[in-house]
């Protein structure tokens, strides 16, 4: 399997066409009519698994033989030396079951250890994040950038909160303090990965997670990349595309600001 599958106009079209599809299914009032409980305030619901499956069928008929990696999947035959895809078929779970709309589908392309395709779909707004491998990353089709903000205390910075696993909250809530003394104001929304998105286009300046899975960060970290931010693990060390931990991602002109609070 070759990068090349991906870099071709009308692949790339259909793949994205197929998220969109995908993510229509939050939109109905009463679409969340099954929840099942994985941990504290950690979720999987009936329109998780109906955006997974449908992906999953989709995108084999689009490239037969890549591998699939997502949150509501079993992972443990994944081989990551060949092309894989990378979904969160609901990035926002408590978001959408408390109607909140604030939710994304989430899906990349994989291959030798390097993203090649992103894109983030929020069906509330219709806003639909992309980007290639070398060419850029885009918003419904219109180039996005980072933005410019050069000191901390001017900057507008994400934090999550490890809802799903509430054991080091401490911690959690203490990189809060640390990043809210610092900068202009924090902002939590529920949806990681559309906060990494927002820092690809400049409406944030950056965003700390303590613990991310590959499929809540695969697709922004290559949408940031390609709108000329910078987004690695806590260490600065490159992410993992099968094992996730803690995150940080920025403009690039805060980051070792930013890495000095965590």
């Amino acid at each position: 399997m070759s990068n090349i599958a991906i870099a071709n106009n009308e692949t790339a079209d259909q793949v994205i066409a197929a998220v969109r599809e995908a993510g229509e299914k939050m939109l109905a009032p009463d679409a969340v009519c099954g929840v099942r409980v994985k941990g504290r305030s950690d979720f999987v619901t009936n329109v998780d698994m109906a955006v997974q499956e449908f992906l999953r069928s989709r995108l084999n008929g689009l490239l037969p033989g890549v591998q699939f990696m997502s949150e509501e999947a079993d992972n443990s035959s994944l081989d990551p030396a060949r092309p894989f895809w990378i979904l969160d078929p609901v990035d926002g779970t408590t978001n959408l079951i408390h109607r909140c709309r604030h939710s994304a589908v989430s899906l990349a392309l994989a291959e030798a250890g390097q993203i090649l395709f992103g894109v983030v779909y929020n069906p509330y707004s219709g806003e639909c994040f992309t980007a290639r491998r070398g060419e850029g990353a885009f918003c419904c089709g219109r180039p996005i950038r980072v933005s410019r903000t050069a000191g901390l205390s001017d900057a507008l910075i994400a934090a999550g909160t490890l809802p799903g696993c509430r054991d080091p909250e401490k911690d959690a809530f203490g990189l809060m303090r640390a990043l809210y003394c610092a900068c202009r104001d924090i902002r939590l929304t529920g949806c990681s990965s559309l906060d990494l998105c927002w820092v690809a286009s400049g409406r944030l300046d950056g965003c700390a997670e303590p613990v991310l899975k590959p499929w809540d960060y695969a697709a922004g970290a290559l949408i940031i990349a390609e709108a000329g931010g910078q987004i690695t693990a806590w260490d600065g060390g490159p992410l993992s595309l099968t094992q996730g931990g803690g995150v940080l991602a920025s403009n690039g002109l805060l980051h070792t600001a930013l890495q000095s609070k965590l």
